[in-house]
C-alpha cells in the first residue's frame, strides 16, 4: 500500500498542515473537530504520519498534492 504520496507525508504541526490548505489556524481547527475521534490526539507539537494521512483522507489533500 505504499505509493508516492505516502512517503512524502511527514510529521507536520497544526500551523503547518493550516498553512498547507491556505486556512487561518482557527479555521482549520474547526475543520478538525468532527474529526478527532479517528485523528487521535497529537503527542507533543506534531501529528504523526498516520495522522496526517487521516487528516488528507478526511479533509482531501491539500493542493498540489497527489492522492
Amino acid at each position: 500500500m505504499s505509493t508516492t504520496t505516502d512517503m512524502t507525508i511527514k510529521a507536520c504541526t497544526i500551523t503547518e498542515l493550516a498553512n498547507m490548505y491556505g486556512v487561518s489556524l482557527k479555521t482549520f481547527r474547526a475543520w478538525l473537530q468532527p474529526h478527532q475521534d479517528a485523528i487521535g490526539k497529537r503527542l507533543g507539537r506534531y501529528y504523526n504520519t498516520l495522522q496526517v494521512r487521516i487528516i488528507f483522507e478526511r479533509l482531501g489533500y491539500p493542493e498540489g498534492w497527489e492522492e
